[in-house]
């Protein structure tokens, strides 16, 4: 696709949804990316995510990262025998058994080592290159349609969600969705609510790139009866006319 198309399309999709946010799309680089972007230190994933939906062009590389679940993820550094053990799950409150605590950090669709050396997040609308997945971050009704759009993009098949509700734009949004090239939804995790701006009513997705165009050009067809009928709710308004 021709930036000047992707970044067209990208302000379409947000302006049709009504997104808070930009839509996000991630370079998951196996070497150093000399770009025109602001180098974040000691950022979490989630964190640097949140600059990229407010319009930054931001890198987080091997020696940046600041959060251990996802260095893990990326292959940057291993785990910390404390998310090993599930003794960190318990002092943060987030399980009860040690063994389900380490569960949840465990077997995941992570990077090997030496697999990425750099992250690079943008804003679709301001892109210099395709991204390998787009992240999307706002209210469950405005990812439905997205959803509903890649069903139609895959034929109609239904789709199978996989998630801890641990790691979720790392893992969730991030690795999933390119290590198995399908879309994932994330209800968000303890860490990214507790370090970014995500709001309580928020959700968030990650698909392949190779999806975004298709999903804009459904979603433009949606918006020409689907997304203006949902939202009028014409049926409810019917049913409440009955009622008296």
């Amino acid at each position: 696709m021709e930036i000047a198309e992707l970044r067209s399309k990208a302000k379409e999709l947000r302006e049709i949804l009504g997104l808070k946010g930009y839509i996000v799309g991630v370079k998951i680089s196996p070497k150093r990316l000399e770009v025109n972007a602001k180098r974040l230190k000691g950022y979490r994933y989630c964190q640097a995510l949140m600059q990229a939906r407010k319009g930054e062009h931001v890198l987080l590389g091997k020696e940046e990262i600041g959060c251990a679940a996802s260095a893990d993820i990326f292959g940057f550094k291993e785990l910390p025998e404390g998310f090993k053990t599930g003794e960190h799950s318990l002092k943060i409150g987030i399980s009860k058994e040690p063994e389900v605590g380490a569960k949840i950090y465990g077997d995941v669709e992570k990077f090997s080592a030496g697999e990425v050396e750099d992250l690079y997040l943008f804003p679709l609308e301001t892109a210099i290159m395709e991204p390998d997945v787009v992240i999307v971050e706002d209210q469950p009704e405005k990812l439905m349609w997205i959803m509903l759009a890649y069903v139609n993009a895959i034929k109609g098949e239904r789709v199978e969600l996989n998630t801890a509700v641990m790691r979720a734009t790392c893992l969730d949004c991030t690795a999933i969705p390119y290590k198995r090239q399908k879309i994932n939804l994330s209800f968000g995790c303890f860490g990214c609510r507790m370090a970014t701006d995500i709001a309580d009513d928020e959700a968030l997705l990650g698909f392949p790139f190779k999806f975004f165009e298709e999903i804009a050009d459904y979603v433009k067809h949606f918006s020409k009866n689907a997304i203006p009928s949902a939202r009028d709710k014409k049926a409810y308004k019917a049913l409440k006319a009955k009622e008296g």
